[in-house]
């Protein structure tokens, strides 16, 4: 929808492909379908749900068994955001390097965009 023609919406680092297919493969999903909402203390937050059927609207991005569908909303706001998948001694998630991003919470999840009031 909001796409450049030859360009994936979004990129997904191997981690991150390996960790969905995964959890696609484990739940017998045909996706992980990726949005925003308002939320959080900065704003707006990531949303991430498995889905069995796409939504015709959706943007979909395939790579090495895992694929990742952006819901409509969320399209403008994630467009040239990497998707990767980090393992720390705490902790182990995913991670949204979003150049739309103008601010961020101390945990990276509660987010707000260029030119989108928060709240």
């Amino acid at each position: 929808m909001f796409g450049i023609p030859g360009k994936q919406a979004v990129t997904i680092t191997d981690k991150a492909a390996t960790q969905i297919a995964k959890l696609m493969n484990k739940g017998g999903h045909s996706g992980l379908r990726i949005g925003v909402k308002k939320g959080g203390c900065a704003g707006m937050e990531y949303t991430m749900e498995y889905v069995d059927q796409p939504d015709p609207n959706d943007e979909v991005v395939e790579q090495d068994g895992a694929r990742v569908l952006i819901a409509p909303m969320a399209q403008m706001f994630l467009f040239g955001t990497e998707i990767d998948y980090e393992v720390s001694l705490l902790e182990a998630g995913f991670k949204f390097n979003n150049p739309n991003v103008s601010e961020a919470c101390g945990c990276g999840e509660s987010i707000s965009f260029k030119d989108v009031p928060a709240g």
